[in-house]
């Protein structure tokens, strides 16, 4: 399982993920948002999709990535719970998410989250581990 923890943050959602490379990073910090939002444990691997975010800088792209996925979750009733990069460069991202429908009569949704914030959002490298702090606007 991955982990994340939640950092103090005054109105909004904080959390701090970590992983041992970009690419890991990126999935876990997709992995932490939707276990934020519903029961993962409850969300069966139904449909896939490939997603492609167009470069920026890496906080751009990781917030563009999050952003991406939870339209998919608000606009069209999408629960994600596997997240493959398969590619990361300065151009952009590549990834295979897999997840299904929402299905009030099975998910047990925990809290709304509305959007990514820049704020505060950060990327670093600690010795051999990603890091990455995001707030989530609630």
């Amino acid at each position: 399982m991955r982990g994340y923890e939640f950092i103090n943050h005054t109105a909004d959602l904080g959390i701090r993920v970590s992983g041992p490379s970009l690419e890991e990073l990126f999935e876990n910090a997709a992995w932490a948002m939707f276990d934020l939002i519903v029961d993962l444990d409850t969300v069966e691997v139904r449909d896939e999709a490939t997603i492609r975010i167009r470069g920026g800088e890496r906080e751009e792209l990781l917030a563009d990535w999050l952003r991406d996925l939870l339209y998919r979750y608000n606009g069209h009733e999408y629960l994600l719970k596997e997240f493959r990069i398969e590619k990361i460069s300065p151009r952009g991202l590549k990834a295979r998410v897999r997840g299904e429908k929402l299905d009030m009569s099975r998910h047990s949704l925990k809290r709304e989250i509305k959007a990514v914030t820049y704020h505060d959002l950060e990327i670093r490298k600690l010795n051999r581990e990603w890091q990455a702090q995001i707030i989530f606007d609630i």
